[in-house]
């Protein structure tokens, strides 16, 4: 049965910091998710699993074969879908033999069932293409599925796929997860993506502290994670009971022999016992106090300890919350009106033609379609930041953008300085208080945007556009959720439940969209060419 087995792995960037130490894991012919916050090298392994890195210490005992499907496919000029299946030389001698110029040899060489198998390959990620069609006509979604049928055509006994959905629209997304739902050999899967998470049999969680194993698909990993935080507060509640507990009563010892210290103190100052008794006494009572203190120290401590740890869990464990201003947004409100509006750029070709929508009240639209329909042109008509070619455009209340670059934010500038920048009727104290509450708290709120994260990024975009005394009555979002980590995701998430405005979102995340609960949904579809 193959399997890959991983044992005290270590790795470490080329300037020395360390990624992950003493990582141990096996994998047996199964589907496993491997999940965890952006940085903690969940890539990285999948690199060594493949033999692309080796390690700084540790080993990886492979039994099977392996093939890898990178998040981008890089491709070189002249590229074909054959290259990329590894199979040029072989269409050459086939076409040559359809031609009627292949030599005997060849015609002995020829796999006359090439084509074949390449066509059943990409049917399985739900793409046809001739093995000539050059890589660089196709998009960053579609070099993403050939590359995916190149590894099945392969027949491996583990796939390694890094975030295989995150550049595909719906109809990829769901051709990748049929695919994997059905696959019956190993795959070990890099992916945030929360509905082909649950077609997973394992879940393979990395943090700073090292690597867990979960059994079950994605709802039984956080039913177990939702154990954990239940016992992780009780361990805190019971430590910070216990610390109060044990200083009360050292608090009541030292209390209890004050008193009689001064009892007697006052008897020997009477001349009622003799002096030699009353050292002994005195002795005696010194060394008392001294275990007692030293006792009460080390129950201190243990609880502390205990404290120390459990809070550790609860950072780790604890869900993202918030609550924000009121937009004041009525439920009748007009809030967005497009009429008959056709829109791009080239007149003659309009990618959007004939549009009409309207959004009223606190309603939540979900933009959806095949990449190129004109989700994102859409949400330039709404922003202002393209003009429609025909027909009108008009919103009607205060309103705010955040594409997948936060481009509302100054890159050079810090988060506290970027809120008070879009926040300028409020105080620092104001400002810094929202930033708590979106966790960027104390000198965390005087990083440079420039260094964050994608997910930090996009949390302090929506701190700043959100946590003003008045929210914008209506928030335009292109694709959140991508190159976002998980942990990242549900704390958008929790923001956008916190936030009572209307939303008009471009995502291809069904399990992000039900979570924000979209009410009503729009498709576009592509025009034909």
């Amino acid at each position: 049965m193959s399997s890959i087995t991983i044992g005290d792995l270590s790795w470490a960037k080329p300037d020395g910091q360390a990624v992950f130490s003493d990582l141990s894991l096996s994998f047996a012919s199964e589907r496993a998710g491997l999940v965890g916050r952006n940085g903690v090298g969940k890539t990285t392994l999948l690199k060594l699993l493949a033999g692309e890195l080796q390690p700084r210490a540790g080993h990886v005992t492979l039994d099977g074969t392996v093939a890898m499907v990178r998040q981008t496919v890089h491709v070189e000029t002249g590229e074909t879908v054959a290259s990329l299946f590894g199979v040029s030389e072989a269409m050459s001698i086939l076409q040559r033999a359809e031609a009627g110029t292949a030599s005997l040899e060849e015609l002995g060489d020829a796999d006359w069932t090439l084509q074949d198998r390449m066509t059943a390959a990409l049917a399985r990620v739900g793409f046809a293409a001739d093995p000539n069609t050059l890589l660089t006509t196709l998009s960053g979604g579609q070099r993403t599925r050939v590359g995916l049928a190149a590894a099945i055509f392969r027949e491996p006994d583990f796939l390694l796929l890094d975030e295989p959905t995150n550049n595909l629209d719906r109809d990829g997304r769901r051709a990748v997860i049929d695919l994997l739902a059905g696959w019956r050999s190993g795959a070990i899967v890099v992916s945030h993506d929360r509905e082909l998470l649950e077609e997973m049999d394992a879940i393979v969680e990395m943090t700073s502290l090292g690597a867990r194993r979960y059994g079950g698909n994605w709802s039984a990993y956080r039913a177990m994670k939702s154990l954990e935080l239940d016992a992780a507060e009780h361990d805190l509640a019971h430590a910070e009971k216990s610390i109060a507990e044990v200083k009360r009563k050292a608090q009541l010892a030292a209390e209890r022999k004050d008193r009689r210290d001064g009892a007697g103190a006052r008897k020997g100052a009477r001349g009622d016992m003799p002096r030699i008794v009353a050292g002994m006494r005195k002795n005696s009572a010194e060394a008392s106090k001294g275990q007692a203190v030293k006792l009460a120290e080390r129950q201190l401590g243990g609880a502390r300890d205990s404290l120390s740890a459990a809070k550790s869990r609860i950072e780790v464990l604890q869900p993202f919350s918030i609550r924000l201003p009121s937009t004041g947004l009525a439920s009748g409100r007009s809030v967005l009106t497009l009429d008959h509006v056709d829109a791009g750029h080239d007149p003659e070709h309009p990618i959007i033609r004939g549009l009409s929508l309207s959004i009223v009240g606190p309603e939540r639209v979900a933009v959806t379609g095949p990449n190129g329909a004109g989700k994102t042109t859409l949400l330039k008509l709404v922003s202002g930041v393209l003009e429609p070619l025909r027909g009108k455009v008009s919103v009607q209340v205060p309103h705010a953008m955040l594409d997948q670059t936060v481009g509302i934010l100054e890159a050079e500038d810090t988060i506290l300085g970027n809120f008070m920048r879009l926040n300028p009727q409020s105080t620092e104290n104001e400002c810094r208080a929202t930033l708590a509450s979106f966790l960027f708290r104390a000198d965390a709120a005087l990083q440079r945007v420039a260094t964050l994260s994608g997910g930090q990024m996009l949390r302090a975009g929506l701190a700043c556009v959100l946590g003003g005394p008045r929210p914008p009555a209506l928030l335009v979002l292109d694709e959140p959720t991508n190159h976002l980590d998980i942990d990242s995701i549900e704390a958008v998430e929790a923001a956008l439940v916190a936030y009572d405005g209307a939303l008009l979102v471009v995502s291809h995340d069904e399990t992000f969209l039900e979570n924000i609960g979209i009410t009503r949904r729009l498709e576009l579809a592509k025009e034909p060419t």
